[in-house]
């Protein structure tokens, strides 16, 4: 599950602190005016876990049973903006977490993280929901090959963290309820520093979320369909990350990267992509320098891909999600094939940002961040 550990946190944070009204380019400015306040929530829950043996070089660190507790503020979208009815009202919020692995090597963990919560079936009484949330993490005890050599989960104290969950919620009173869930939290790196394996504790949870107002008041969307459908575009973008090699070696090496993409915006949620990309990983150079006899003849560590690429819209925030493979790659040092999952924010009609992980067969290769335009 290390695939996902470099999701960034920029749209979240937005999505949470804007009260869940991050308004798309096609906002109805009717519906902001109309929409009710959006109500809080505040959660207390406690969660029992296991450490997930995805690898051979963390089964020595299974055998304990970490358990953790959460404090979140969440708030009720109520329709501020067209996407809030297209995803039937989702909550957003913000959690923090402290875990105890119950294990020396490991330590604790705090972390933030940012949320969506998208329901599935709500009643005035229950709601049944699917959490998504990415942030960042502090873990107390990371490697060290001179005093925490067993450690091998996680090279740095500073990791991304990603959480999955299914939450059911059950009103007691009319203000307090009950949740009971299950899910997973992760913690990662993203191999910015190695070794860089990640823990999986798939968590059970328990707790009470206080309602502010239940159930909450909704606007009824009649916004138009986004003016964008059936349209096309491109994007030209430019990202770098570092990353660390091995171990023994613990220099950051420079990995950048420039893409070129058309798009089409094909319904109210979605962009579709098809694009090429060239990738310049330093890392690799050093690896051949340690390996090809001096004087030798080396292959171009350069690579370049051609991917096809999705985006969930919720506003100007998207989840992205490409699949490539190397059309152009002497050195053969992954896959043929690659993968990035990432969260993008157009602050204009044109600028965006995005935070992206680059992942080979599952296993994280660097975080990407990107800059670019949409033309």
């Amino acid at each position: 599950m290390n695939v996902y550990s470099g999701l960034g946190i920029l749209g979240a944070v937005i999505f949470f602190f804007s009260g869940g009204e991050v308004r798309g380019q096609a906002a109805d400015s009717a519906s902001v005016t109309l929409a009710p306040p959006a109500p809080f929530i505040v959660g207390a829950y406690a969660q029992g876990s296991i450490i997930m043996a995805h690898t051979y070089a963390i089964r020595h660190l299974v055998a304990s049973h970490p358990t953790g507790f959460e404090i979140n503020l969440q708030r009720q979208t109520t329709g501020a903006a067209p996407w809030h009815a297209w995803y039937k009202f989702p909550k957003v919020g913000l959690a923090l977490t402290y875990y105890d692995f119950h294990n020396p090597v490991l330590g604790y963990v705090f972390s933030a993280s940012p949320y969506i919560s998208k329901t599935f079936s709500r009643g005035p009484k229950h709601d049944f929901s699917f959490r998504l949330g990415a942030g960042l993490a502090y873990l107390t005890n990371p490697y060290n090959q001179e005093t925490n050599h067993k450690n091998t989960i996680a090279s740095s104290a500073l990791n991304a963290t990603l959480q999955f969950r299914f939450e059911y919620d059950y009103a007691l009173t009319p203000h307090l309820g009950l949740l009971v869930g299950a899910g997973l939290n992760h913690y990662s790196n993203g191999a910015t520093t190695k070794p860089n394996f990640g823990v999986n504790l798939p968590s059970v949870v328990l707790g009470l979320n206080y309602h502010q107002q239940r159930p909450a008041p909704t606007l009824a969307s009649g916004a138009p369909l986004p003016p964008e459908i059936g349209t096309n575009f491109f994007n030209v973008s430019t990202s770098l990350g570092f990353k660390q090699r091995t171990e023994g070696d613990k220099q950051k090496y420079l990995v950048n990267s420039v893409t070129l993409a058309v798009g089409r915006r094909v319904n109210r949620k979605s962009n579709l992509l098809l694009g090429v990309e060239g990738f310049n990983d330093r890392s690799l150079k050093a690896t051949l320098e340690d390996t090809t006899r001096a004087g030798g003849p080396q292959p171009d560590v350069k690579k370049a891909g051609a991917f096809v690429g999705h985006e969930l819209l919720f506003g100007r925030l998207a989840f992205v999600s490409h699949l490539g493979f190397y059309v152009y790659s002497p050195y053969k040092s992954s896959t043929a094939y690659y993968e990035r999952l990432g969260l993008k924010y157009h602050f204009t009609d044109v600028v965006f940002g995005a935070v992206d992980l680059k992942i080979h067969r599952g296993a994280a290769d660097v975080i990407e961040f990107k800059v670019g335009a949409k033309l």
